[in-house]
């Protein structure tokens, strides 16, 4: 009759092995990570006299050792077992499951807004809808907020597009976007006066290097002449396809 392993010995075995692991960890942070290794040699020498090679009186010793030995471990290590209980404790408590929930509903939220943002782009790119997105990073951006109309919307792509449809109010100035909802539309920004920006750039491109150049701020443009998608940092002009832009702001809005 051949050796067989089942479901129920490789569940058996998976958490033997986070027991020993955990033990390991537990040892080796109180600075006595020699001691696991004695106690994993002892536990291994003791399976093969039990039951491996049947020795009843031997076994019967490593028995008694062991039973022993464990109230003697439980004693000098009491500290180090009471941290572990509570570490354990703490991961599946109702607050760090709430935290976990929360932070999983957050990333919903910033994977949502980075595809709304992009979606638009690309639409309005296609259609040579001219556009100018500011995301406000670290410092506030209340000055050219006020300079336009207040919004606090929900960043929604049919949104984005309807503000800087051509027939709109709001399709002239930057539309800005604080703590992932749309604060404000139709802003007045600063132009750049940047001499080494290409001839083929205009106005809204300025003003999208201008608000960079003063603010942390990061800038998209989309050129209703070329349908093309531009990206102002710092003091950097520069093209973006669509993969790119995504994968922008979707480092930027994470760290929102």
């Amino acid at each position: 009759m051949g050796f067989q392993i089942g479901i129920k010995d490789i569940i058996d075995i998976f958490f033997v092995a986070i027991i020993l692991y955990e033990m390991y960890r537990l040892l080796r942070r109180s600075g006595a990570a020699n001691v696991f290794w004695g106690l994993l040699a002892f536990i291994l020498v003791w399976f093969l006299v039990s039951y491996v090679l049947n020795l009843e009186l031997t076994g019967a010793l490593f028995d008694r050792i062991i039973s022993v030995g464990a109230i003697a471990l439980i004693v000098i290590f009491q500290d180090e077992i009471r941290s572990f209980f509570s570490r354990l404790g703490s991961r599946f408590s109702l607050d760090a499951i709430h935290r976990s929930l929360h932070t999983n509903r957050q990333r919903q939220r910033e994977e949502k807004n980075v595809m709304q943002i992009v979606l638009a782009c690309k639409k309005m790119a296609a259609q040579k809808t001219g556009a100018l997105i500011v995301i406000t990073r670290g410092q506030d951006l209340r000055t050219y907020a006020e300079s336009g109309e207040s919004l606090d919307a929900q960043i929604s792509a049919r949104l984005i597009e309807n503000i800087f449809f051509k027939n709109t109010p709001l399709h002239d100035g930057a539309l800005i976007i604080t703590g992932g909802r749309i604060r404000s539309a139709a802003c007045i920004l600063p132009v750049s006066k940047n001499q080494n920006i290409p001839q083929h750039y205009g106005l809204r491109h300025r003003a999208a290097l201008g608000i960079a150049e003063k603010t942390d701020a990061l800038a998209i443009a989309v050129s209703e002449e070329t349908g093309s998608i531009t990206v102002a940092e710092g003091e950097t002009l520069r093209p973006v396809k669509i993969d790119e832009l995504e994968q922008l702001l979707s480092r930027e809005m994470g760290n929102n």
